[in-house]
Formats: C-alpha cells, sequence, structure tokens
C-alpha cells in the first residue's frame, strides 16, 4: 500500500488536507514524505493514500517531487544581511550605573546639608 511516489494526503497536524509523496520509507510505520507539505517524517496513520502514484526515485528531491506533482515551486525569499550592532560589555554599563548613582546620592547629600 505505502511505496516510494505513493501520493497521499495528510489527515492530521499542521499540514492536514495537504498532498504529499512518500519519498522513502524510514523504519517501521515511518516514511519520509514531501510536496505541499514539509519534507518529514510521518507516521502511515497520518496518511491517507490515494489511488494515483507518481514515478520518483528513493530520495527524490523537492524540485522532482513537486515536478511530479505538477505543482509550481515557492521560490525562498532571499534573508537580507544586516549588520549587527556591537554588544556592550556588561562591565561598562555597570560601573556607569555605580557612577551616575554615586552622584545623585552625592547630590541628595549636599542638599541636606544645605537646609540644615
Amino acid at each position: 500500500m505505502f511505496q516510494v511516489g505513493r501520493v497521499c494526503v495528510k489527515i492530521a497536524g499542521r499540514d492536514a488536507g495537504k498532498k504529499c509523496v512518500i519519498v522513502k520509507h524510514l523504519e517501521g510505520k515511518f516514511y519520509l514524505i514531501d510536496g505541499e507539505t514539509r519534507r518529514r517524517k510521518c507516521n502511515t496513520l497520518h496518511l491517507e493514500p490515494l489511488d494515483q502514484v507518481v514515478d520518483i526515485r528513493e530520495d527524490a528531491t523537492h524540485e522532482e517531487v513537486m515536478n511530479a506533482l505538477g505543482l509550481p515551486i515557492k521560490e525562498k525569499k532571499q534573508k537580507i544581511k544586516s549588520e549587527k550592532p556591537s554588544p556592550k560589555r556588561k562591565s561598562i554599563e555597570k560601573s556607569l550605573d555605580k557612577k551616575s548613582s554615586e552622584s545623585k546620592y552625592s547630590e541628595k547629600k549636599s542638599t541636606k546639608k544645605k537646609k540644615e
């Protein structure tokens, strides 16, 4: 029933209702699937086999699977590399915080002396 090239419909999970093709038998009742779904390991209990079988080799690429199904291949978006800000050292921040808190403390002391 389940062999490489068998077209199935995912019936559980995030990809439920989407078509997929069995790409490879892994172990027991687990298969590697690909197609409209994400390429991943899937239990046969989560698959509904269809009558259709496509001619693909074992471990076929995503492009080969999509061509066999007759579906368009989605193009991936190019990631734009941006410069990351240089990390600040915590020791410098702490020393700056201490200096500012010390100056605030000394200001409070001096205002108290003036009031007296």
